[in-house]
């Protein structure tokens, strides 16, 4: 078993070797607006659940050099955003939002996609989505940084509206895994998708 203090590691070294072993890791892909309007989206794989009474996503954004990316300097600005669930057939799509932009360039436009308005909101969302969730930004805790050029935006929302596929959707109020078609993200230029299920019970 080989031991390594993270503090011997460069911030580059320690970013491979999380991403490399926290996996796989669920893909939120955030659409956000700035102040002139411009639809910003980007993918985001530090992405959870919080809770689910009330209903909150958390999605960290690291920050380059020290500065704040578009996501979360628009979502920290207007308090709004929405998470999608990124699925097989639109993973090549949010991989192109992926690109370096100018904070007045979108990058929807460089993909298929078709903004919709959302229904609580203001920040549109992708229709080609299966599910997406409308947030409103709950807390906002900025993480690291000490030495100016790292650190992370951790931004947590509060679910204030679904969307969601009638498909994928059961009467019981269960998603269908297996028709979600959910990716996941490995490392480097890799991604997964949900591959073979285990059922396992749980003790009484």
């Amino acid at each position: 078993m080989k031991s390594i203090d993270p503090m011997s590691l460069t911030e580059r070294e320690n970013y491979k070797f999380l991403i490399g072993s926290v996996i796989p890791r669920p893909i939120a892909f955030v659409t956000s607006i700035n102040e002139e309007g411009v639809a910003n989206a980007a993918p985001f794989s530090f992405f959870n659940i919080v809770s689910s009474n009330p209903p909150m996503l958390s999605v960290s954004v690291q920050r380059k050099a020290g500065v704040q990316k578009d996501t979360a300097h628009n979502i920290t600005n207007n308090k709004q955003f929405v998470v999608h669930i990124v699925s097989e057939d639109i993973v090549h799509d949010v991989n192109k939002t992926a690109a370096n932009l100018a904070s007045y360039e979108s990058e929807i436009d460089e993909t298929t996609f078709t903004l919709v308005d959302s229904t609580v909101i203001r920040v549109p969302a992708v229709a080609q989505a299966k599910i997406r969730f409308e947030c409103e930004l709950v807390q906002h805790v900025p993480l690291g940084g000490e030495d100016g050029q790292s650190g992370c935006d951790l931004l947590i929302g509060r679910v204030v509206h679904y969307h969601i596929d009638e498909d994928i959707y059961n009467e019981r109020g269960h998603i269908d895994p297996v028709k979600l078609q959910a990716m996941s993200r490995l490392a480097g230029n890799d991604y997964a998708t949900i591959g073979q299920l285990l059922t396992i019970a749980r003790p009484q």
